[in-house]
């Protein structure tokens, strides 16, 4: 195995920061503890770019505390996220754009989670792969307690070691590590963790969890990992319990980290593997409901009756979520579930509009100007039923949607899970 000895001039290389400023700016996200936007960090790019690099080059840089923030979990639990500085996301982003290229090559080839040009997708095709074409039906889905926040300082450093050997790196890593948070303006000392939401996290995750990755390759386990989503795939269901057992002991007994026992579980195929918002199955992909759910709450959130909003608005911001909704989600056998989803959302767009009108009047008035020559009834239009009504959808017809340019969801080409099986 190549080990590296110098690598911390590479990292305080102008050129590296300047990249690493770039990707920073194009994620956006939130201040740290010091307020300190990236559009404001932007405005005095040069001289901060050069104060960083006096301080990586003199050893002097001190990363700040990150700020601890809450975010609400689907279950109704909170996910802490560690907001750093820009200042320290910059620095963070050039050790990461030097340490990537060392480590990722020789990753587990089915990790998939945080790791260039690979994706949920690709991950995903692999579990489906492992089911369905090498007979591996029995599913150990393996759910790891808070990850992020139980990682190990001194297994990091070793892990790290094993490749970089340069001091001043492992250094500058250790100080991420313990630079503490801050949470409701008092400082809290983090000895165990790295915090969710740093730049560096994911990688040094995934540096952490290779030993898992390859010490059940080692065994002949065949295993998908998405940085802390692991399954773990077996003939039957007697090895699969075996392997439970096998992983167990290497993340609790050798790594140090927790396994949810209420949330691991052992499954099948045929009863339908849960991952990544899909559920897996002997012979179709389809999306998880909770998945469904959430999207309708949020096109309920963004179709209100009451609102000042018109139509024309309303599409322009249901737009980016249908697109992305479609685009993660297409690969599942929906078809018929996008064509319903899209009926409803449309059907929802034909409420407001009904809102609108106020009454019946303005309704007959659109459907003179689309030459209609039928009978007019006077329908109310604040009842939901009405909504899907041959006249209004006459008045409102789909081509209406299409050139208010309205992302139609039924359009997409779905069922494309083969397109990653090569990955």
């Amino acid at each position: 195995m190549k080990k590296w000895y110098s690598l911390i001039d590479k990292v305080y290389r102008p050129d590296n920061l300047g990249k690493a400023e770039r990707a920073v700016r194009a994620n956006k996200g939130a201040p740290g503890i010091d307020g300190e936007t990236v559009e404001a960090y932007g405005q005095n790019q040069r001289e901060r770019l050069t104060k960083l690099h006096h301080e990586l080059k003199t050893g002097t840089y001190q990363p700040q505390p990150v700020l601890r923030v809450e975010i609400p979990k689907p279950d109704g639990s909170k996910r802490p996220l560690g907001i750093p500085t820009v200042n320290d996301r910059v620095a963070q982003q050039a050790l990461l754009n030097i340490l990537q290229p060392i480590f990722d090559p020789d990753f587990h080839p089915s990790s998939y989670g945080y790791r260039p040009g690979r994706s949920c997708h690709q991950a995903v095709a692999k579990a489906e792969r492992f089911m369905n074409q090498y007979g591996l039906k029995y599913v150990v889905d393996m759910d790891l307690s808070k990850c992020f926040d139980r990682l190990d300082h001194e297994l990091i450093l070793e892990s790290l070691n094993r490749k970089v050997s340069d001091g001043s790196i492992l250094k500058l890593i250790k100080m991420f590590l313990e630079a503490g948070v801050m949470k409701d303006g008092a400082w809290q000392e983090t000895d165990i963790g790295s915090p969710q939401g740093g730049v560096i996290s994911p990688l040094l995750t995934n540096i952490y969890l290779d030993y898992f990755d390859q010490a059940m390759k080692e065994k002949g386990i065949r295993i998908v990992r998405y940085a802390d989503d692991i399954l773990i795939f077996a003939r039957t269901y007697r090895e699969a319990r075996k392997y439970q057992q096998i992983a167990t002991d290497i993340l609790e007994g050798e790594l140090r980290l927790v396994v949810n026992k209420e949330k691991t579980h052992l499954t099948s195929v045929y009863q339908g593997v849960a991952y990544l918002g899909f559920i897996i199955r002997p012979k179709a992909l389809s999306i998880h409901p909770k998945k469904i759910k959430a999207f309708k709450d949020k096109i309920r959130q963004l179709t209100p009756r009451n609102h000042g909003m018109n139509i024309e608005e309303m599409v322009k911001h249901l737009n980016p979520v249908l697109r992305g909704w479609a685009n993660y989600f297409r690969v599942a056998n929906c078809k018929g579930l996008f064509v319903q989803l899209m009926e409803w959302i449309r059907r929802r767009l034909r409420m407001k509009q009904m809102k609108e009108w106020k009454s019946y009047k303005p309704l007959h008035k659109t459907l003179r100007r689309r030459g209609y020559k039928g009978e007019y009834s006077k329908i109310s239009v604040t009842r939901w039923r009405n909504s899907a009504s041959p006249l209004v959808n006459m008045a409102l017809p789909n081509s209406w949607f299409a050139e208010l340019g309205l992302i139609d969801l039924a359009s997409y080409d779905v069922g494309i899970l083969r397109y990653y099986y090569s990955n």
